[in-house]
């Protein structure tokens, strides 16, 4: 079965660090894009960061660029989203993704990951 399987989140105060990951089975991520987006309630869908899995090109949303960091490894073939000085504004459900081809922040992707809830609160 293909899918994105994703795991971390949590309760975590302002200013602490959380690492999400996002591994894909039953597919190989050689050509695809990897997203990661956020919905808090009320607001949204947006997107995070992404990363070309091929050549580990890099885009994040500009209020984000310094706190958050996405990377791949592609013997795990997961892709991973560390954050940092997480803010109470940062509580959302995360939410990753693949599409074949580009990196986009909107726009439609092909697979998406279950979600997981990340509270940054004291």
């Amino acid at each position: 079965q293909e899918q994105l399987v994703q795991s971390g989140g949590g309760l975590v105060q302002p200013g602490g660090s959380l690492r999400l990951s996002c591994a894909a089975s039953g597919f190989g991520l050689d050509y695809y894009a990897v997203g990661w987006f956020r919905q808090a309630p009320g607001k949204e869908r947006e997107g995070v960061a992404c990363i070309t899995f091929s050549n580990g090109r890099t885009y994040y949303a500009e209020s984000l660029k310094g706190r958050f960091t996405i990377s791949r490894d592609n013997a795990k073939n997961t892709v991973y989203l560390q954050m940092d000085s997480l803010k109470p504004e940062d509580t959302a459900v995360y939410y990753c993704a693949a599409r074949l081809d580009l990196c986009v922040m909107r726009g439609p992707y092909d697979y998406w990951g279950q979600g997981t809830q990340v509270t940054v609160s004291s």
